[in-house]
């Protein structure tokens, strides 16, 4: 086990070279960019992408209520049909 003295000097010499440690790294500037810079001419607009987003959402849109429709109408149809089965079964056993 450790001695005691030896404990508090762990204790004290551990913070202390922490601190010394971060006062000697160098920090980080806000003008310093990661990676390479990609020019203004080259690389599309913000509003572009949004504009592209929002006609893919609305294609998307577009067809997920013409599938709904249509089996809506299927739906329908095959009710009328078996209302129409079922009339017509009851009428004939009359």
């Amino acid at each position: 086990m450790l001695t005691p003295c030896l404990l508090r000097r762990v204790v004290f010499l551990v913070p202390l070279i922490f601190v010394v440690v971060l006062l000697t790294m160098e920090p980080i500037k806000a003008d310093q960019e990661a990676g390479t810079t990609i020019p203004a001419e080259s690389r599309p607009c913000v509003d572009c992408h949004a504009f592209e987003f929002m006609q893919r959402a609305l294609q998307d849109l577009k067809k997920t209520a013409y599938n709904l429709d249509t089996r809506t109408e299927t739906l329908l149809l095959q009710v009328e049909k078996r209302t129409l089965c079922d009339c017509v079964t009851a009428d004939t056993l009359n």
